[in-house]
């Protein structure tokens, strides 16, 4: 999705929103993702764990993983 500064994505179970993240998560600033490529990649990232039913939590390493620019 598309912020005011920049990017973000939704996660949705059957059209109900589950998760809505316009800010990189576990960084110390509150910035929107640069471009929807990096929206994407976390957002697909959250999408796994959830399928997997683990914790859709995003760490540091994840971001490095992901090559998103904090």
């Amino acid at each position: 999705m598309k912020t005011t500064t920049g990017w973000g994505y939704v996660i949705k179970n059957n059209d109900k929103i589950i998760i809505r993240q316009s800010i990189i998560p576990v960084i110390q600033n509150q910035k929107s993702f640069e471009n929807e490529e990096e929206a994407l990649k976390v957002g697909n990232l959250v999408l796994e764990k959830l399928r997997a039913k683990t914790s859709p939590t995003i760490t540091k390493k994840d971001l490095i993983l992901l090559s998103i620019k904090t």
